[in-house]
């Protein structure tokens, strides 16, 4: 671990990650507990810190190799077979750096136990022995702690508080913005119930879309990230980063790389406003069908993975389908967008 006043990066063993579980289900005993205790804290201060994990290979990733310094007391090639065998697990190469966040969720979803990983069913010599905590239930009952115990989840009152004050802001508002890909979440959600709902607690697509079918003439400004105006009460959102960390906690890769094919898609950039019947008469123009932006065919735990690209691989979602044709049925035909121009957003 760097020891800077303030840290801003970790280097990690792999087999260090399972300890951390280990010590978070009440191995009290670990011999290097106090290095593990740095460690959480660390991850628990800033969940979406880099974290890069080295170990010894001596092969062509010998580039990263860290050296013994960090094996524990089992023996060299019990360290290093630990250590590929997380990885391999992980599906990650040595020296790769993700967010603390993703590499826990990766793996409490990898790893039910550290039995078979950190000791073996069998003793076949003394270099093999394995760790003598892995069967005594500490990872297990870390993991059943869920991510919370390692990754504070936002507190219920910070959002409930950014709910409200950023409703007043959207009603108060001489302008909208929205983070592209959004405008067909809302699409969505208005034709899988239906037309209008409740509000939601999580996100601000209802009250959107109740100002622009009522004012389809508001400007509608593209923004990076997760926009406080539509994203303010969202659980998986980073206030300080502006950033989402939705299933994978990937810090959004999927969805940003939605936004910017949509932006493509439409002829757009950040900070380009339409007036709001315009835009969606462009985006039912342009994107008929949810696929094209939203299918990922990424296997799971791949860091482009997401719910939503998994519902959209077979040929898109009826949601989007019926949404478009409701709105469509408001707004009115798509070749009336001809010559529509842009404004830049203030």
């Amino acid at each position: 671990m760097h020891s800077r006043k303030q840290v801003t990066a970790l280097t990690l063993r792999p087999y260090q990650l399972l300890c951390m579980v280990c010590r978070v289900g009440g191995y009290s005993a670990h011999p290097r507990a106090d290095i593990l205790d740095k460690l959480l804290a660390a991850v628990r201060a800033n969940p979406d810190i880099p974290v890069t994990l080295r170990c010894n290979s001596s092969s062509v990733y010998a580039y990263q190799d860290p050296g013994p310094e960090d094996d524990t007391e089992e023996g060299g090639e019990y360290n290093r077979k630990r250590d590929l065998d997380i990885l391999q697990r992980l599906d990650l190469a040595p020296g790769s750096t993700l967010p603390a966040r993703t590499l826990v969720m990766r793996l409490l979803a990898r790893f039910e136990t550290a039995a078979g990983t950190c000791s073996y069913p069998g003793v076949t010599g003394d270099a093999w022995r394995g760790c003598g905590a892995a069967c005594a239930g500490h990872y297990e009952q870390g993991r059943a702690k869920g991510l919370a115990a390692m990754i504070p989840p936002r507190p219920g009152d910070e959002m409930a508080r950014e709910k409200r004050l950023s409703v007043e802001r959207m009603y108060a508002a001489r302008q909208l913005s929205i983070r592209p890909h959004l405008l067909m979440c809302a699409v969505c959600h208005y034709g899988e119930h239906g037309g209008m709902t409740g509000a939601l607690k999580e996100d601000n697509l209802v009250e959107f879309l109740d100002i622009v079918r009522s004012e389809p003439d508001t400007p509608v400004v593209m923004a990076k990230g997760a926009d406080w105006m539509i994203c303010a009460p969202c659980p998986q959102r980073v206030p300080g980063l502006n950033a989402c960390v939705n299933e994978a906690g990937s810090g959004g890769l999927s969805n940003e790389k939605r936004d910017l094919d949509l932006l493509q898609k439409l002829g757009l950039r950040y900070g380009d406003a339409l007036p709001a019947r315009q835009l969606y008469l462009l985006l039912f123009e342009r994107v008929p069908n949810s696929a094209s932006i939203c299918a990922r065919d990424n296997p799971p735990y791949s860091v482009w993975w997401d719910g939503c690209g998994e519902a959209n691989r077979l040929g898109g979602k009826e949601a989007y389908a019926r949404g478009r044709q409701m709105l469509l049925a408001e707004f009115g035909s798509p070749n009336q967008v001809s010559g529509t121009e842009r404004t830049r957003g203030n």
